[in-house]
């Protein structure tokens, strides 16, 4: 069974003290690909020390993160765009917009968001998708950027059903974590009417961590919780479901 974790910061300083345990751990329970979304350009570096360290397992993203959308926005966008053009990366992500902390900056995120679209069907890429308290804004983006060159994964999903169908019109997958395992989740409410292969897991790592480790530093071994509590949901085996959503990750970053 091989599964795949396509959200983890595992070069996050969360992991700084156990790193190699915390991949090993995940390796030995079956999660075997890691695909690791960029904030901005003070963690570039270490993103690629990680890959170094694992290049058959490791792939990496490269993006602006929304909450990192500040006043020198353009000067990181210009550092994605360099590094685009300069190295191998599997998505432009994790990008969008974030209205949960800040609206300070929201025309800006607009701005960062359709430019790393362009950059993302410029160079035939996946785009992986934050959206926090902005379905309405990220829409509205995607409706006017829709064409057979936008795909990608709508990161941490917690939309209605009705929101998922709609980031499904775009050609985006759902990306799947800890969160339908929370008892106010509400996604485990109607996501078995998603079918499976509009599906990905994730885990957003070191956030959002599965029950019976919520509130905890999550991790990508907890991943098998969120791929439990699907296998319950589906009705259906955790070895189906693991392969299916590899092949959906394969389908989605070409890897």
């Amino acid at each position: 069974m091989i599964v795949t974790d396509t959200h983890t910061h595992l070069y996050s300083e969360a992991f700084d003290a156990d790193r190699e345990e915390v991949i090993k751990n995940a390796m030995d329970g079956g999660i075997e690909r890691f695909f690791i979304p960029a904030i901005d350009s003070t963690y570039t570096e270490a993103m690629f020390q990680l890959r170094d360290a694992h290049p058959e397992t490791i792939f990496l993203m490269m993006g602006l993160h929304p909450t990192h959308v500040k006043e020198n926005y353009t000067d990181e966008l210009q550092h994605v765009e360099e590094m685009l053009s300069e190295h191998t990366f599997y998505a432009v992500g994790e990008i969008g917009i974030d209205l949960y902390w800040d609206k300070t900056f929201l025309e800006q995120q607009r701005e960062a968001f359709r430019f790393q679209i362009q950059r993302a069907k410029k160079y035939k890429l996946p785009i992986v998708i934050h959206c926090r308290d902005a379905f309405d804004e990220i829409f509205e983006v995607l409706e006017s950027e829709k064409d057979d060159d936008l795909f990608g994964i709508f990161h941490c999903f917690t939309g209605s059903l009705e929101q998922a169908r709609k980031a499904i019109s775009y050609n985006m997958k759902l990306g799947i974590g800890g969160v339908v395992t929370f008892k106010n989740g509400k996604i485990d409410t109607f996501l078995k009417e998603i079918p499976l292969e509009h599906i990905v897991l994730e885990t957003d790592s070191p956030y959002l961590a599965p029950v019976p480790y919520r509130g905890k530093r999550n991790e990508s071994a907890y991943l098998i919780k969120v791929l439990e509590k699907l296998s319950e949901i589906y009705g259906t085996s955790k070895e189906k479901i693991a392969e299916i959503t590899t092949e959906n990750s394969k389908e989605v970053f070409g890897i």
